[in-house]
């Protein structure tokens, strides 16, 4: 059994269709920037300024689906103390949530007499943590100010899907883990941004416990995921006295057109679509004292930073603060330079601790990693068998969603999903004609094949082949629509079902949905960090996703029905197999049809 799929693209006048989704998804991305942009530069009053930045710090955190709560105790524990060369270092283990537990090293200054600055150091994606981040808290430590370094989820001493019992990690530490356990929580309408963010907060209560730290001077810091979190707190937390943002700040359009992928702490589901981008991290700190760091040769693209920072200069004007926006760019590739720390220790000095400091090249040790460790075993889940991460949050509050649907009538919960369904597959749409093009192929084994081209929405189109046994040419059949992995170029190993449906009197059409089959991008992967995987963020942050334009895209396939001859419009099947088959189900409960 042979088939080849000729896509019979020339006949129909398709060019370059593998780039349309990606057309699609950044020209409405570009809408969203321009739109946030205009709706900035229309800002002329204090007032207005401090109306949006309040609006936008919601809009973000219920795009995270909002904070757990912070009123539980932190329990901090010290499980060893570590002398060093004009400062010591705790090894603290907190509570951030109940049971959930942080691994901080905390530096602290010799001879302090009353309480100083500090500055809570947040980590990127290194596999060591806060051990990788030693010899930039020792320069803090000595410069005068406390400084906070914690484990993130799923680096160092804190990874969620470590086997104690076999000392095995089932789910690769950082930003593999950030993204299985980011992925279950959107589906509770969550992010795993939440529970960063959650710690970061919890980091900045504890510090100010602490009888060295001055609550009103806690300044924050950190580099490419530690930016990120650094900007979330930003966003978040007004306790905070200045912040230096790293590796991180650009614009959300240079991101997206370098193509430079990002992890699920890092998407924001909707902020595009009101409007916000990188500028609105920095104006959440204004008229504060921040620096943003950057480098020229990271892959976080250089021009939006120097963009951006440009553009809000004006803001910090209008309190007259504008020597409190600075911005240091390196020589450097991605990484916290030692040169970055410099310029930190002397920006956080002055803002912190209300001097200048002269930083030079300081003797650091640089300790064994096991000495930092906060913890027996060097895991959490081994030293605590009750540990909590977020897989055990996102276990609780699926239960939750249970019990409470569980206690809603079968028929309204029905019609509040079907709602909501059909709002995120037809909210987002610019409905058009169809137009649909079709050309004749020559017979196929037997059955006669059609190849026809639509408009699915604006900018976008889908492909199907349609097949029928030569012995119903002419007559009025009924059809059946296929979505399965690989659409059209997947036909051949269908073939026995598709030759079995037409022979007892059925058409089948096999659909590619958006990016799937000769319509996906010039991608072979559709795993993490493939162009699927970007582009379904991008839509994410318009608050629209692959699997609404998908479900929408089935829809409109049904649309397209009338428009072929000899085919019963009123007896239409779908027929959903593998993965994409979701597609199917989701078209099926939203139309009648």
């Amino acid at each position: 059994m042979s088939f080849k799929n000729e896509s019979c693209f020339l006949e129909l006048n398709l060019c370059d269709i593998n780039s349309q989704l990606k057309s699609y998804i950044y020209k409405l991305s570009d809408e969203a920037f321009l739109l946030g942009d205009n709706a900035r530069d229309s800002i002329n009053s204090i007032g207005e300024f401090e109306k949006r930045r309040t609006y936008l710090r919601e809009k973000f955190i219920e795009s995270m689906g909002g904070l757990s709560s912070l009123e539980t105790p932190l329990n901090p524990v010290v499980t060893g103390t570590i002398e060093g060369d004009g400062f010591r270092i705790e090894k603290v283990i907190l509570e951030s949530r109940p049971k959930t537990y942080v691994t901080c090293n905390l530096y602290i200054p010799n001879n302090i007499d009353k309480p100083v600055g500090a500055v809570l150091l947040l980590c990127g994606h290194s596999q060591n943590g806060k051990e990788d981040y030693q010899i930039a808290c020792q320069y803090f430590a000595k410069a005068g100010m406390v400084v906070l370094v914690q484990d993130p989820i799923g680096q160092s001493e804190r990874l969620s899907y470590y086997d104690a019992a076999t000392g095995k990690i089932n789910i690769t530490w950082g930003t593999y883990e950030h993204n299985y356990a980011g992925s279950q929580s959107l589906f509770l309408g969550e992010g795993i941004a939440r529970y960063f963010l959650h710690d970061s907060v919890r980091a900045i209560d504890y510090l100010c416990t602490r009888p060295e730290v001055d609550p009103t001077k806690i300044g924050v810091t950190g580099c490419s995921g530690g930016g990120t979190q650094t900007c979330m707190l930003m966003l978040y937390d007004q306790r905070i006295a200045a912040a230096a943002p790293g590796l991180f700040v650009t614009n959300r359009s240079e991101i997206m057109h370098a193509d430079v992928f990002q992890d699920l702490e890092q998407i924001w589901p909707g902020m595009s679509s009101v409007g916000f981008d990188h500028e609105d991290m920095l104006l959440s700190m204004a008229p504060k004292p921040v620096l943003v760091l950057g480098a020229l040769l990271d892959f976080f693209p250089i021009e939006g930073l120097k963009r951006t920072t440009k553009r809000v200069e004006r803001f910090w004007d209008m309190y007259g603060e504008k020597g409190n926006l600075e911005v240091y760019i390196s020589n450097s590739g991605h990484a916290y330079t030692l040169q970055m720390v410099k310029e930190s220790v002397k920006f956080f000095s002055r803002h912190l601790l209300g001097k200048e400091a002269t930083v030079v090249d300081i003797t650091t040790t640089t300790l064994e990693l096991e000495k930092l460790r906060c913890t027996k075993t060097g895991q959490v889940s081994a030293d605590f068998e009750d540990s909590r991460t977020v897989y055990y949050e996102n276990i609780d509050k699926l239960a939750e969603i249970k019990k409470h649907l569980n206690s809603i009538s079968e028929s309204v919960r029905k019609n509040r999903a079907l709602e909501w369904l059909k709002s995120k597959v037809f909210n987002n749409r610019k409905t058009c004609e169809l137009n649909p093009r079709h050309s004749q192929a020559d017979e196929t084994e037997g059955l006669s094949t059609l190849h026809s081209i639509w408009w699915s929405q604006e900018g976008i189109l889908n492909y199907g082949i349609t097949f029928r046994d030569q012995r119903y040419m002419t007559e009025k059949i009924p059809i059946t629509i296929a979505i399965w992995d690989g659409g059209t170029t997947k036909i051949r190993s269908h073939m026995n079902w598709i030759k079995k449906t037409c022979e007892s009197g059925r058409a089948i059409m096999v659909l590619d949905v958006s990016g799937v089959g000769e319509l996906k991008p010039d991608d072979s992967s559709e795993g993490y960090y493939s162009i699927l995987w970007k582009l379904n963020h991008d839509l994410m942050w318009l608050n629209d996703s692959l699997a609404a334009m998908r479900t929408y895209d089935v829809i409109r396939a049904i649309d397209v029905i009338p428009h072929i001859n000899n085919i019963d419009k009123l007896n239409i099947e779908l027929y959903g197999h593998g993965n994409y088959g979701i597609y199917a189900l989701l078209a099926a409960a939203i139309d009648e049809r």
